[in-house]
């Protein structure tokens, strides 16, 4: 679920956990509009190399520009506002480096304790190659789709404690994976279509009025069609949330590990990766003296070491905007 910088394109800013979904019923939700800097270097990526020359081939970066806006829109509801429908992309998420459009239902007990279920329609999809390892001709692309649902628990147990499960499909439209390099046999070892599972805690420890800090744990087991494609994931966040008068900050280191179940039969090898991410965002409200206007700017960097050399990645994004909310 979390695809570190390539599903970091835009972000917000976070603030800490209020004690009900909404200050007044009705519709509530923000708009922003971003430019930044990318930078990927990954032998995957779509965009990037048409043509490799080996199984070993060293990627060149590709950067680019940005420009587009983004937003949420809510409906909050109940004698309470204990109710709350949504669509758009989770301040939460995005203040620790995941974006993903989710349309989804809250609802907050007496206790506190609120239950949010979404349907993310994006987060599985988008471009990759048909066969990635094919050498000396063009790669062709295909889409990549898929759907993710998701149920978040937060505050629970009356507690900052926060319990974060998903379950995602992926289906590569053409899958012709290592086709010109291995029998049909060996080929369905790296076939991508996938099933992922994906659990979340989270603990909200506070320092003093303005100052917080989330550490995480996140395991991921994803089955896929082709068992050299398939791994199960352990990683560590550590996010911290600062307020200074107007100024608001939020810096998250992520660690994870990813282990493959079987063999790469083009390198008779077991993949192996470790996964290092860093990602910082910052607010500055009401600027130029404007009501609910403000200043947002973020960056991210994010690297993949494998135990192969074609598999390794680098991403980052620097990016600045402006955010409205209503």
């Amino acid at each position: 679920m979390n695809k570190t910088l390539s599903a970091i394109t835009l972000a917000l800013f976070v603030t800490p956990a209020v004690a009900q979904l909404s200050e007044q019923a009705g519709f509530s939700g923000e708009i922003s509009l971003n430019t930044g800097y990318t930078s990927s270097t990954s032998n995957f990526n779509a965009s990037g190399d048409k043509k490799i020359d080996s199984l070993n081939h060293d990627p060149d970066t590709e950067n680019g520009f940005l420009v587009a806006p983004l937003g949420s829109l809510a409906y909050t509801f109940g004698e309470t506002l204990n109710q709350q429908v949504y669509a758009g992309m989770s301040r939460d998420d995005i203040a620790v480096g995941t974006l993903a459009l989710e349309l989804g239902y809250k609802y907050q007990l007496d206790s506190g304790m609120v239950i949010d279920a979404s349907y993310l329609p994006t987060v599985m999809s988008g471009e990759v190659w048909e066969d990635p390892y094919v050498v000396g001709e063009n790669r062709n692309k295909t889409d990549e789709t898929g759907n993710a649902y998701r149920i978040k628990l937060s505050n629970l147990f009356n507690t900052a404690l926060t319990l974060d499960a998903a379950y995602g499909t992926k289906n590569v439209e053409d899958e012709l994976s290592g086709q010109t390099q291995l029998t049909t046999e060996q080929a369905k070892q790296l076939e991508r279509d996938s099933k992922s599972y994906y659990l979340k805690g989270s603990y909200r420890l506070p320092l003093n009025r303005t100052t917080f800090l989330l550490p995480s744990v996140t395991m991921i087991q994803t089955d896929a069609d082709g068992e050299a494609n398939s791994y199960r994931s352990l990683g560590a966040e550590l996010s911290l949330f600062k307020i200074i008068n107007r100024h608001q900050f939020a810096l998250t280191a992520s660690y994870a590990n990813r282990a493959y179940d079987s063999e790469n039969p083009l390198y008779n090898k077991t993949r192996d990766e470790n996964e290092f991410g860093f990602f910082a965002a910052y607010e500055y409200q009401q600027f130029m003296g404007w009501q609910n206007w403000s200043l947002i700017s973020f960056a991210g960097y994010g690297t993949t070491q494998a135990n192969i050399d074609f598999y390794d990645q680098q991403e980052s994004i620097l990016s600045v905007g402006i955010n409205y909310q209503f």
